[in-house]
C-alpha cells in the first residue's frame, strides 16, 4: 500500500471519514488483486494494470466512491455519474454494502 494514500485517509477531519475511507480501501485491494493506489488530483486513485478502477473522493459531509469503466452496467438509482462512471455518496451513519461495492467493482474492473 502506498504510504502517500495512508497518510492521505489518516489526515481526514471526520473519524468517520478515515474509517469509511479504511474500509473502502481494503475493499478494493481485496477485489482486484494487485491493485496500485496513488494520489492523483488530490484523492487516492487505484489502479488495475496502469488504467483507473476506483476513486475515493471525500468532501465535507461526505465521501464519494467512484468506479471507472462502467459502460453496460446497471446501477440503483442511488448511484450517480455518466455511462463511463458512475459513484455513490456516503455519508456519516451510512453503512454501505461492501459486498455489492465490490462486486460492481471486479465486474467494471475485468476488462482492465
Amino acid at each position: 500500500m502506498n504510504p502517500e494514500v495512508s497518510t492521505f485517509i489518516e489526515n481526514l477531519s471526520s473519524p468517520w471519514q478515515v474509517q469509511l475511507c479504511g474500509q473502502l480501501r481494503h475493499m478494493v485491494h481485496e477485489t482486484i488483486s494487485g491493485a496500485e493506489e496513488k494520489i492523483q488530483y488530490k484523492k487516492p486513485h487505484f489502479l488495475k494494470n496502469g488504467q483507473f478502477a476506483a476513486v475515493i473522493s471525500p468532501s465535507k459531509d461526505a465521501i464519494a466512491f467512484m468506479i471507472m469503466n462502467t459502460v453496460g452496467m446497471a446501477f440503483p438509482k442511488d448511484f450517480e455519474g455518466p455511462a463511463e462512471r458512475k459513484w455513490i455518496k456516503l455519508r456519516e451513519g451510512d453503512k454501505p454494502d461492501l459486498a455489492q461495492l465490490s462486486g460492481y467493482l471486479k465486474q467494471a474492473s475485468e476488462s482492465l
